[in-house]
């Protein structure tokens, strides 16, 4: 595969999750977050299993099944039910923007855990970028919903989670396949999500919903939850490149969220995302670097 084609097929997964959270936005005001982490996972994992038998993915072995699944249900469950809660307090494009800064976040905690050390370059990456989003919705708080600020926090608090996922699942998809991984992790979270929805009510509030809010579902679960997965899973592009495809992530959130709930797209959204993008380039660039045998 191409440099060029890995590049696009992330673009797209990025496009994909941010217009999932222009979705779950516009769900957010019908449903509970255990219920909208249902139908995301619930239908992605009726997709992706088949996608896996299909390609014949390598699957995790058996020794660290109990560990990806552990995983699994942290990121699929905890993780995707504290994504929803920020959804239902701030804009999608402010939470995604938020979101944006995870390969910054995955650099800060490989550093923390002695896995890779934070260059000096990595340093003021991290910092610009963080500097920036800060700004940005600090900036924007008049505009913004009421308690946004609650949801943003959220929202960093759940993206720090997934950047501990990340390093942690390195190993175990070295010895599998990212989308063998995937599957175990999905069908996992997805599992515990239905067993806590059937104990708590949320898998009985399906049932009060109307045609536009299934096909809003359908389009979460198969899109956000299926495809933009297993399109990340697949891509070879360099972590580089990939890394500055996360900044479309918000752009594709603001522009769909305009016309599903009326948000706006405001001026220090924008800088804000330029920000992040400064600061993922500036970090990820030092990779391109010729290193020492």
């Amino acid at each position: 595969m191409g440099e060029w084609v890995g590049v696009a097929i992330a673009l797209v997964s990025s496009c994909l999750g941010g217009t999932a959270a222009a979705i779950t936005r516009y769900l957010a005001g019908n449903t509970d977050p255990v219920t909208m982490a249902i139908l995301r996972w619930g239908i992605g994992f009726c997709c992706v299993l088949p996608a896996a038998l299909l390609l014949k993915a390598r699957w995790p072995q058996r020794r660290d099944w109990p560990a990806v699944a552990a995983l699994g249900f942290c990121f699929f469950g905890v993780f995707f039910v504290l994504y929803n809660i920020a959804m239902s307090y701030t804009t999608a494009a402010r939470a995604s923007l938020a979101l944006a800064t995870l390969p910054l976040h995955t650099m800060v905690v490989g550093a923390l855990l002695g896995i890779e050390p934070l260059t000096k370059r990595k340093s003021v990456g991290v910092g610009i970028a963080v500097l920036g989003v800060f700004a940005a919705l600090a900036s924007g708080l008049s505009s913004a919903p009421a308690g946004a600020w609650r949801g943003e926090l959220i929202m960093t608090a759940a993206v720090l989670c997934m950047a501990f996922y990340n390093v942690w699942s390195r190993p175990f998809i070295q010895r599998s396949s990212a989308l063998g991984f995937l599957t175990v992790g999905m069908g996992t979270g997805a599992a515990a999500l239905i067993l806590v929805g059937s104990l708590t009510g949320s898998v009985a509030v399906l049932s009060q919903f109307g045609t536009a809010q299934w096909i809003a579902g359908l389009y979460l679960g198969i899109a956000g939850g299926a495809l933009a997965f297993i399109l990340w899973a697949l891509e070879r592009a360099s972590p580089t490149r990939v890394a500055n495809t996360m900044t479309v992530n918000p752009l594709a959130a603001g522009l769909l969220a305009t016309q599903l709930v009326g948000e706006p797209i405001t001026p220090n959204l924008v800088l804000g995302l330029v920000a992040v993008f400064a600061g993922i380039w500036i970090a990820t660039s030092a990779a391109n670097k010729p290193s020492n045998a």
